[in-house]
């Protein structure tokens, strides 16, 4: 048993961390982050963390590099101030997608990711949804991924599933979210489909044809997260050109680069339900269809149980009989 829990919080999303302090009823430890006048890092710790139970929340989304780097840095000092333990609250785990060669000399950066996290003195990971469930296995310390799935299934269910639920379709963006797909569907007593597309070029997607019955039906669309928001689109264009009477969307991660709440404004989605696991910035913020939903609940439960040395598992599905 390692000593009293502390909590401190980077930059990334003080929102999301001071969340998840009222759900578990601590404080925020207060932390200096920020810059020194050559834009270079400035952590300053300013709680007692001698034997202490260290919990450090920073999604590594963009700025991808500063995040992980105010990560890494607070990591060092609580190492250097004898911290007892350091858990690395990581809701958006960036790099993910960069986790096998993709060609000759291209790098495995989640690897390499991984290993500087170890580097730093944390000593557990937790995070939310991987982009590749093998990245836990480029560390050699605990790593518990859980899944936004429980509660993007509740608002789901709430929300967007007709009384029949025979009438409503989840579908899967492309043969990889299948499993995905298939997991919402047998829960929710709902159909399943599935957009079949190839790739052109880099973040670009060409949607083929659909695998499964749309035609006058709530369709939705579930992915791990939302970048430029082009597959997605074209998904949903795809499944209103079919039939659906209704399209709406649920992914994890609102990564939204480039031109995404462009997109997703003019898109066929009634409305599209993210995490919190990113922050919204302003033009995503006015987006009339963009719902985000709090995972500060999930985070506290699980950073309670590793506290208290207790099972997570129970917080990774849904009863399905629920």
């Amino acid at each position: 048993m390692y000593g009293e829990l502390i909590l401190f919080s980077g930059n990334a999303n003080p929102s999301l961390s001071k969340k998840i302090c009222q759900r578990l009823g601590q404080p925020l430890a207060p932390a200096k982050v920020g810059r020194f006048s050559d834009g270079e890092i400035r952590v300053e710790l300013e709680s007692n963390v001698r034997g202490r139970d260290v919990f450090l929340i920073q999604s590594s989304c963009a700025p991808s590099n500063d995040n992980l780097m105010e990560l890494l840095i607070m990591a060092e000092a609580c190492k250097r101030s004898s911290a007892g333990r350091i858990t690395a609250v990581m809701p958006y785990f960036g790099y993910a997608r960069q986790d096998r060669k993709v060609a000759p000399r291209a790098p495995i950066t989640a690897k390499l990711v991984a290993s500087l996290i170890q580097a730093a003195g944390i000593e557990r990971v937790l995070t939310m949804d991987l982009h590749a469930g093998q990245i836990q296995g480029f560390f050699d310390i605990p790593v518990d991924n859980l899944y936004a799935q429980p509660l993007l299934y509740q608002y789901i269910r709430d929300n967007w599933v007709t009384s029949d639920p025979s009438q409503t379709v989840i579908v899967s963006p492309d043969a990889g979210g299948v499993e995905r797909a298939r997991s919402y569907a047998k829960r929710l007593r709902c159909g399943l489909a599935i957009i079949d597309k190839r790739r052109s070029g880099p973040n670009e997607a060409e949607v083929m044809h659909i695998i499964g019955d749309v035609k006058d039906k709530v369709a939705i669309i579930v992915d791990d997260m939302v970048d430029t928001a082009g597959t997605l689109t074209r998904g949903g264009k795809a499944v209103a050109d079919h039939g659906a009477k209704k399209v709406y969307a649920a992914a994890t991660h609102p990564v939204l680069s480039g031109s995404a709440v462009g997109r997703l404004t003019e898109s066929a989605f009634e409305r599209v339900v993210v995490a919190d696991t990113i922050p919204l910035q302003p033009p995503a913020v006015a987006c009339q269809k963009i719902d985000q939903l709090s995972m500060a609940s999930l985070f506290a439960e699980a950073v309670r149980a590793i506290h208290f040395n207790d099972s997570i598992s129970r917080l990774f599905l849904p009863d399905i009989d629920e």
